[in-house]
């Protein structure tokens, strides 16, 4: 299949997802085609080497119901707390299951709003009195209508109840606000992180995010995944220590998670769980490294 067939079939695709028509598809079924067309190969379920593959096979075969509660961005902090503490998780404002729920007024005048069942219903408001309520509940209420399940079968989004929370809004004092928070990505296995990286640019509209990756040493790692790496030099977060440390608690008996973390003005906070980055739908290149990283994938 030319690289041309395979756009213009994923074009064909991603409209057929809008229309739910695929949703008729079994999960191994629709992955198969998916990955096909994303990765240009088959998928091996009977005999999965590489990192993106076997997280094909872990959204089929390894459906614990506690990852339900990990992914959800509201229930995941108790249990984040109950494993490593309640010093560590960022407050919550509040919790509404609509949009007109929300009282504005009892709201400081910075905040996030997130849903807690996705990835892109996110609001970041740095001054009240100039928020835009109307196009933030558009965006609020068209991501609570997604079951962000059907986009890759990512099965433990199927069951996560849609709902608002706001957040107390961080920033880390060195740091530009416009540039965002930096989280710090850590890859583990069976309670081992094996690798990190780091996203920068991510809030420049003109510019493209970079990613780079380090191992545990915090030495560069040679290969892009999704984004190119970047040309300025990546401190090491001061506490990356402490932050391996942590993901070993939050990590331990789960094949495979990756735990992101926030560094903000000296102290450490929890970010989310991902149980599957970029959906293991992403080429690495070299493709060596999706070996390496498959490598360290105990499936169970």
């Amino acid at each position: 299949m030319t690289e041309k067939t395979r756009e213009c079939l994923l074009k064909w695709v991603s409209r057929l997802k809008r229309l739910s028509i695929l949703n008729i598809m079994s999960d191994e079924a629709y992955l198969k085609l998916i990955f096909r067309l994303k990765l240009g190969k088959h998928l091996d379920l009977n005999n999965p080497k590489t990192f993106n593959e076997k997280l094909q096979w872990l959204k089929l075969y390894d459906r614990k119901p506690i990852y339900t509660k990990m992914v959800d961005k509201f229930e995941v902090k108790e249990y984040v707390a109950d494993l490593i503490g309640e010093e560590y998780i960022i407050p919550t404002l509040g919790v509404w299951d609509s949009f007109d729920e929300i009282d504005f007024d009892c709201l400081p005048e910075q905040f996030v709003l997130k849903c807690t069942h996705d990835s892109g219903g996110l609001v970041i408001c740095q001054d009240k009195s100039k928020l835009d309520k109307k196009t933030a509940k558009e965006k609020i209420q068209k991501s609570l209508k997604i079951n962000y399940y059907w986009h890759g079968r990512e099965w433990p989004y199927k069951n996560v109840k849609p709902r608002i929370i706001a957040e107390k809004f961080m920033k880390d004092a060195k740091e530009q606000i416009e540039e965002g928070l930096t989280d710090y990505k850590f890859f583990c296995f069976d309670g081992e992180p094996k690798a990190m990286f780091i996203a920068t640019d991510r809030a420049k509209a003109d510019i493209e995010t970079k990613f780079d990756f380090f191992d545990m040493e915090f030495s560069h790692l040679p290969f892009t995944n999704g984004h190119p790496n970047s040309d300025n030099e990546i401190e090491k977060p001061k506490q990356f220590d402490l932050m391996a440390e942590l993901c070993r608690k939050l990590s331990r008996d789960i094949p495979q998670v990756r735990v992101d973390f926030y560094e903000c003005e000296g102290k450490i906070y929890f970010g989310e769980l991902t149980l599957f980055h970029w959906g293991g739908m992403v080429p690495f290149e070299p493709e060596e490294w999706d070996y390496k990283f498959g490598s360290w994938i105990k499936l169970p």
